[in-house]
């Protein structure tokens, strides 16, 4: 599936027209703000509160929502110095890192993120969001099937991208710290004529830096562009463009061996690969969301969105160990090359509408919707054996023995897979004002899902209904007490459904209970959050003991079960005009609860789910200096115990960073940042035995130039 620049001029002038008929609606006093989202307060603090969200649909209000929300704002990202997203874990409630852009999300392993609540991600496979085209980070808590369509029960990960702004403003970063590191990048924004009808944005970053693992460097350029076009006093078009590309030397990485303690069995920068290997991303996206109001207490979004994504690697896969001096102690990872290629692309559409009307003198609140997903994906890959590739001592790597330029790769068999995903669904959700004080939310959604394996011509096609429902009772206006119950789907992957290993399979489900209060209090200087889970998620597929083993594949069973169960907390204060503090908790209890005996569920240790912390928790505390404007931030990081998916043990770890903000005028700024304060040698997650644990960095330091309009 291809969809051309041109179809997304068409789109872009097709929704002009459109829009152009619509009768002109405006609140007295709007002026050009006449297009709202819906509001949502993420935290509490004056400096990094949040105005608006597109994650929870069909709610005005934070104390309306009956489920968790955490929203990390400009500031916040700012503040942190973040770059991608694996930065920002820390400050949500419920997630941990697993491994590349992957996350434990209350106790489950996944890697969903959406654009503007669309479909289409651009970082495929093994390449992490980046955030410089980002205005705010929105997660969602548990299920969101009702909402989203199919999808992983833990919650969702919502990227806000930044669009044209009202007034004019420019921004410039020069970025220099250790690991050769060094940056650039810029961004500027405002009307492009007098009248203010038409806005645009156009931004630049490229960084470079050379990390602590072996052979690694990493490039980065994005380039992002849109124009916004007002139209009428009711509706406006935006429009959006951004390009990504990625140079990963020495990647795609894998962990540094452990022993069965989680002991590192090498220093934290060894690495299987050579310094030849590679692994590179050239991603485009394209989208275009029309929002309108053509009548009091009507609001629309159509949108559409469009991505190709290529990402090409080279890797050695450490594949097991050798004790070459037979001291009985590993000293040696057998490695094999990897040579593949994946190429993506998707195209979403999307159209929402709600409607405010009164019922009998009661506030109520209608929302509709409907999406269509396609995405195609091809992928080819070849595998040089471990018997023809060197192996690499732990203690002395000695590189320079293996590429792919030592090899005749064209002798290698290769094997390909080319698979079109197709989802499509609607939804219907009501929001009803029993009283001033009880509220009432119920939604349903039917999706359809069409898998198909182009290679083979198997087809897979299902559907289910998904649902959502909660009441919320205001103790008063600051204070709501929530329950809420929700529902997810997820098809089956296409390899899994093949009949010879006993498919096709109905989808994995997921539910969820939730109950908790959220305060914002004085105000909404200090906000408290707190909520209470359980998650169960079935039809989990595992190897079926009794099945057929004379046709070569492994029979599999849709019979496994796992179950969370857990709390979270989060506070957001303004201790003071000037001191700012962030704190959050999170613990949860994953375990097996229904499978085999002797079989064993994916990413899974006996009972217990790999790389889920019973607890986890962060802070950050922002104090500026009166009168000199100095800015001191600290932030902290704690993660539990856990275990590998092999079962070795992935040890605890607490580390912390800080962030100094000197203003030098009204323009310029100096951000020093520092990761990893005291130079923790840790485990930020656990993987398999033959490829270890994933090291976290270790103390990384910049300086940035900031200069803002």
């Amino acid at each position: 599936m291809k969809f051309p620049f041109k179809a997304f001029c068409l789109f872009t002038a097709s929704a002009a027209a459109m829009v152009a008929a619509l009768p002109a609606h405006a609140e007295a006093g709007d002026d050009d703000d006449t297009v709202t989202e819906i509001v949502v307060t993420g935290r509490a603090q004056t400096l990094y509160r949040v105005g608006a969200t597109s994650v929870v649909r069909g709610a005005d209000d934070p104390l309306d929502i009956p489920q968790s929300v955490t929203i990390l704002n400009a500031a916040l990202i700012e503040d942190q110095g973040a770059r991608d997203m694996t930065d920002l874990y820390r400050n949500i409630a419920g997630i941990t890192t697993f491994s590349y852009s992957g996350v434990t999300f209350r106790g489950f392993r996944q890697d969903q993120v959406f654009y503007d609540s669309l479909r289409g991600n651009p970082f495929i496979a093994f390449s992490v969001p980046k955030l410089f085209n980002i205005e705010r980070v929105e997660v969602l808590k548990g299920p969101a099937g009702m909402l989203y369509g199919p999808g992983e029960p833990g919650g969702l990960i919502n990227y806000v991208t930044k669009t044209p702004t009202e007034e004019l403003a420019a921004s410039a970063d020069l970025t220099l710290g250790n690991y050769d590191r060094y940056g650039a990048s810029g961004e500027i924004s405002g009307p492009l004529n007098k009248s203010g009808t038409i806005l645009g944005r156009a931004g630049a970053l490229y960084e470079d830096m050379k990390p602590f693992r072996n052979n690694t460097h990493d490039k980065s350029t994005i380039l992002d562009g849109g124009l916004t076009f007002k139209l009428g006093e009711a509706a406006r078009l935006i429009t959006q463009v951004a390009h990504y590309d990625q140079k990963m030397q020495g990647a795609r990485l894998r962990g540094v061996p452990v022993d069965d303690e989680g002991n590192f069995l090498a220093d934290i920068s060894w690495n299987a690969n050579e310094p030849t290997d590679f692994l590179n991303l050239k991603a485009t996206t394209y989208q275009a969301r029309l929002q309108a109001e053509p009548g009091e207490g009507i609001s629309t979004e159509v949108a559409v969105r469009y991505f190709t994504a290529l990402e090409r690697q080279q890797y050695h896969e450490p594949r097991g160990f050798l004790d070459t001096d037979n001291d009985g102690l590993i000293d040696s990872s057998l490695r094999e090359l990897r040579d593949q290629e994946r190429e993506t692309d998707g195209l979403t559409f999307s159209g929402t509408a709600s409607f405010d009307r009164e019922i009998a003198g009661h506030k109520n609140k209608v929302l509709v919707g409907a999406d269509w997903y396609r995405e195609d994906a091809t992928f080819w890959g070849r595998t040089v054996p471990r018997g023809d590739v060197t192996p690499l001592d732990l203690e002395d790597p000695v590189y320079g023995t293996s590429g792919a330029s030592m090899y005749d790769l064209d002798s290698y068999a290769l094997r390909s897979t080319n698979t079109r995903s197709t989802r499509y669904g609607f939804y219907l959700q009501d929001q009803f004002a029993v009283t001033d004080r009880l509220i009432l939310i119920g939604g349903v959604r039917y999706d359809r899902f069409d898998d198909e394996d182009l290679v083979s011509g198997e087809n897979y096609s299902n559907g289910d209904w998904t649902f959502r429902a909660g009441p919320i009772f205001k103790l008063r206006d600051d204070v709501s007490l929530y329950a809420s119950w929700s529902q997810s789907f997820e098809p089956q992957s296409v390899s899994s459904q093949d009949p010879l290993a006993g498919g096709p399979f109905n989808p994995m489900t997921g539910e969820q209970w939730e109950a908790g209060i959220k305060t914002a209090l004085l105000d909404g200087a200090v906000q408290a959050n707190f909520a209470v889970y359980q998650i169960k998620r079935q039809n989990m597929l595992q190897t079926d003991p009794n099945g057929n083993a004379t046709d070569g594949v492994d029979d599999l069973t849709p019979i496994g079960e796992v179950t969370a169960k857990g709390f979270e907390v989060e506070i957001s204060a303004d201790l003071t005009r000037d001191w700012v503090l962030t704190a959050n908790y999170g613990y949860n209890d994953t375990r097996i609860t229904g499978t085999v005996e002797g079989q064993s569920l994916t990413n899974a240790v006996g009972d217990r789910f790999a790389n889920a912390p019973k607890h986890q928790a962060g802070l950050w505390t922002r104090y500026q200096l009166p009168g000199i404007g100095t800015t001191v931030a600290v932030g902290a990081e704690y993660v539990s115990k856990r275990l590998s998916i092999d079962g070795q043990t992935v040890k605890a770890y607490t580390i912390f960073d800080t962030s100094l903000i000197q203003p030098i005028n009204d323009n310029i700024s100096v951000l020093l940042r520092i990761d990893n304060l005291f130079d923790k040698e840790y485990a930020a997650s656990g993987f398999i035995e033959r490829d270890g644990h994933f090291p976290g960095e270790p103390r990384t330091a910049f300086v940035e130039l900031r200069w803002k309009l």
